[in-house]
């Protein structure tokens, strides 16, 4: 069969012919149909992800959209390695496997369920976002951090501030505040500071590095004796760097409660369970993401395209 294939950790994929899976007990065999190149799937071809290794070489994709033999729509995700969903068949777990509603077309799914889950779980399982709640998301211009901002709309926050460069991608959602942070330093610091004089509540954080930093200094600007306010930082990506530097003393002047969310900090339950009230939303039109479809036979093109609000989906 014909699928995209990681020869090499760290080098691009190519679209070559790979062995065809067999189904094992417990498995099925699943003709794919669209696939996400999610953050995920290109930091595990290039072995930086914490999740990398393995048997090369390997087929990438993390999920997708995929049809079972009785012509049924299937969510797919958990592919046996070193087949991944980037190919024409693959084979999973049959208990894996969820049921697409009718209202979502295969590459709404296939976009929407990784970032939807990432934004989703920091939000309502991590931070525990409560109505009239005040939300910061940083890195709001990819897709998962549009996907934030919607649903801590949908989670009943009062207030929404998004945080990035490409202000004009932030713009066309539904926020209070944007914070750019192409400005200089000075300014972008400043704006923090006037968003934490009254309270955030929550951070999502995908970009970590310089403009974390930043943001803490801000929230240790505002600093209040007789107005503490705890603020619940979630870490999930690190786009802008992978470490920062934190001073003691931001640590007490702020009342900052600081976690993750990913595999490992979340269990797999969680994140499964998840999945199905993504669609329900999609398919009511609650959450939405801008799809950029291309043929897997493109792929070697289109794996170094850098994000710019919109998934890029292989149509298999």
């Amino acid at each position: 069969m014909q699928a995209a294939v990681v020869n090499a950790l760290g080098q691009t994929p190519q679209y070559q012919e790979f062995p065809e899976p067999a189904a094992g007990e417990g498995e099925v065999l699943i003709r794919m149909k669209a696939a996400g190149l999610h953050p995920i799937v290109k930091a595990l071809a290039a072995g930086s992800h914490y999740a990398s290794g393995g048997e090369l070489p390997m087929v990438p994709g993390v999920d997708g959209v995929g049809m079972l033999e009785d012509g049924s729509r299937v969510y797919v995700t958990f592919a046996r390695k070193p087949w991944g969903t980037m190919s024409e068949r693959t084979v999973a777990p049959r208990v894996r496997l969820l049921r697409l509603p009718d209202g979502v077309d295969d590459l709404q799914a296939a976009a929407i369920a990784n970032p939807g889950m990432s934004a989703w779980l920091s939000l309502k399982e991590r931070a525990g976002v409560l109505p009239g709640e005040t939300v910061l998301v940083l890195g709001a211009t990819g897709v998962a951090g549009q996907l934030a901002l919607q649903a801590a709309r949908l989670l009943g926050a009062k207030r929404v501030i998004a945080a990035g460069r490409n202000v004009d991608a932030i713009a066309r959602e539904d926020v209070d505040r944007i914070v750019a942070l192409g400005d200089p330093e000075d300014k972008v610091r400043e704006a923090f500071t006037e968003e934490a004089m009254g309270g955030i509540d929550v951070v999502i954080d995908y970009l970590w590095g310089r403009p974390t930093e930043l943001m803490l200094e801000g929230l240790a600007k505002a600093f209040k004796p007789s107005a503490t306010r705890s603020t619940r930082l979630v870490e999930v990506g690190e786009s802008a760097g992978k470490t920062i530097t934190l001073p003691g003393a931001t640590l007490r002047s702020i009342d900052l409660r600081l976690m993750g969310s990913g595999f490992g900090s979340v269990s797999l339950e969680g994140v499964l369970a998840a999945i199905p009230a993504l669609f329900e939303l999609a398919a009511k039109g609650a959450l939405r993401v801008d799809v950029e479809p291309m043929a897997l036979a493109d792929v070697a093109t289109a794996w170094s395209r850098v994000e710019k609000g919109r998934r890029i989906v292989f149509t298999i």
